[in-house]
Order: structure tokens, then C-alpha cells, then sequence
């Protein structure tokens, strides 16, 4: 099939449905399934954001803002993984855990709305991607994935985006805050907090692909291996320093491998880092904040 035939056979199988609600996090996966939906079933589409502790502030905002680009109903849930000792505990099945509470939150909005389905951005690239056990939560709650379904691949989902025109159609992934602390180490409010704070900075310092790894105190900076140069920097090392130590890291390390993802996963776990590109030798940053 060719990539107008699936995306048509999702519009399609969309369509047959009485209304959804997208599980919406504001990723380009998610933006699309939205677009789609918002396009055949206009008012009864909704996106619906999850709000914890382990969602960036950042990347709730973005998705408020994707939400208002597409045009779509925008519904935000709140709950609290930390209130799981499944998930607290922080196990190999960490993202099970996680993926159950926020889908079941999406199920009683739905609910409310009298929305029949409840739909995500699952796609045809996703479960060959290593340990997944989040797919098995969506499996079991029989939430719809039509990227999934009618075989679109991640690549496929980019070009979709930049078709609809979406502002998200090159957005890096970004995983939830726990997936930056390892496997075994509880997650508490206090590591998250100072991850999110980290990236943070990162982010106002102008890197686009990184994560900050909470090894329990310690933060492993992980950055694309297109921005290496830029992170090997001493500029950019004393204020990693500084500033990371200001918010709670006892010690701050650069992880010369570069960003990978699930670097502090399972064994099991894929790792993929991300695509090699030019080294951009840029070393004009006013690292430090005011």
C-alpha cells in the first residue's frame, strides 16, 4: 500500500466510529492521529492530556499549543503515578504500570463525554522497538491505534505531519521524566522534579536531542551525537556544573557515547541512538541563566 492508501484506510476506519478521544501528548504520533480525527469527525474528536508528575511542564504546554494548531477539543486528566508502589518501585515493568493509570484516565473522560473510543498514536515501527511493555497495557484496555492498525511506520507518521503541516513534524521523542532514572531506583518526586529542572536547562540552552540520566544524584548527560561538540565545550561544562549542583546533583558527568535511547532500561531493552548528523561547531551560548 502506498502511504496515501493507509492514511486514507485510517481516515476511513475513523470515520466509522461515533466520536474519540486521542490520547494526546503533544508527540508528533499523537498530533496526527488528532489531525485525522479532528478532519473526519470534526467536533467529536477530542484530545485528551494526562497531567502527572512525570510530564514536563514544557510538554504540556506544547501540547495545549499542538492541540490549538490542529484545531481540536483539548481535555486535560490528572492523577499521580506515585500513588502506584508498582510503579514507584520501579521495575521492568515500570511503563505497564504507567501506560494503565493514564489510559484508564483517558477510558473515565471518555466516558464522561460519551465518547466511545479511545484512541492513541501507536505505530507500525513501535513494537519491533525492544522492551515495550506499555503496548501491553494498550493491547489490554483494547484502546484503538490506527497508525498501528493500517501499518504506518514512524518515518510515515513525519510525513504525514509535515503534510498537515504540523509544527511537531520534526519533534524529537521525549519519553516521560522516569525514564531517565534506572531500573531499581524508586522514583520520587524529588528525582523528577530535578530532571525536569536540568533539561530544562538544557533546553533554554539551545540542544535539541539530550536527557539528563538521575543516577541517584549523579547526572549523566546524554546529548545527539550532532551536538557533541557543542556539549564538549568548557563553557558549557562549568555551567552544566554549576547549575545542575544549584538544583540537587551531588555530581554531573557527560556521557561521551551520546543520547541512546533506554540507556538505563532493562538488559533487554533496545537501545537506539540517535541519527548521526553534522557537527554543528557552534560555541557562542550564554550558558548561564540570570
Amino acid at each position: 500500500m502506498t502511504l496515501d492508501d493507509k492514511v486514507a484506510a485510517a481516515r476511513a476506519a475513523l470515520e466509522e466510529r461515533e466520536g474519540v478521544l486521542v490520547a494526546f501528548s503533544g508527540g508528533v504520533d499523537s498530533s496526527v492521529v488528532a489531525a485525522l480525527a479532528h478532519d473526519v469527525l470534526g467536533e467529536n474528536a477530542v484530545a485528551c492530556t494526562a497531567r502527572s508528575e512525570t510530564l514536563p511542564e514544557a510538554e504540556l504546554d506544547d501540547a495545549r499549543r499542538v492541540a490549538d494548531e490542529i484545531g481540536i477539543r483539548h481535555e486535560v486528566v490528572q492523577f499521580s503515578e506515585l500513588e502506584n508502589p508498582d510503579f514507584v518501585k520501579n521495575d521492568g515493568d515500570r511503563c505497564y504500570h504507567c501506560r494503565t493509570m493514564r489510559l484508564s484516565k483517558m477510558y473515565e473522560r471518555a466516558q464522561a463525554l460519551d465518547i466511545p473510543t479511545v484512541c492513541d498514536g501507536t505505530n507500525a515501527s513501535d513494537p519491533g522497538e525492544g522492551h515495550r511493555p506499555g503496548l501491553r497495557a494498550v493491547a489490554e484496555l483494547e484502546v484503538f491505534s490506527p497508525l498501528l492498525a493500517h501499518d504506518v511506520t514512524k518515518e510515515e507518521v513525519r510525513e504525514i505531519a509535515r503534510e498537515y503541516g504540523l509544527s511537531v513534524a520534526d519533534k524529537p521523542a521525549m519519553a516521560c521524566l522516569s525514564s531517565r532514572i534506572p531500573t531499581g531506583l524508586e522514583v520520587t518526586e524529588e528525582r523528577l522534579s530535578r530532571v525536569e529542572r536540568a533539561e530544562r536547562l538544557l533546553r533554554t540552552w539551545g540542544f535539541e536531542q539530550f536527557r539528563v540520566r538521575d543516577h541517584d544524584g549523579l547526572a549523566r548527560i546524554e546529548v545527539g551525537r550532532e551536538e557533541l561538540e557543542r556539549a564538549l565545550d568548557p563553557a558549557f561544562a562549568d555551567a552544566a556544573e554549576e547549575h545542575l549542583s544549584d538544583i540537587g546533583f551531588d555530581h554531573v558527568t557527560l556521557d561521551l557515547g551520546g543520547y541512546a535511547t533506554g540507556s538505563v532500561s532493562p538488559a533487554n531493552e533496545s537501545v537506539e541512538e540517535s541519527s548521526d548528523g553534522e557537527v554543528t561547531n557552534v560555541f557562542d551560548t550564554d550558558y548561564p541563566t540570570s
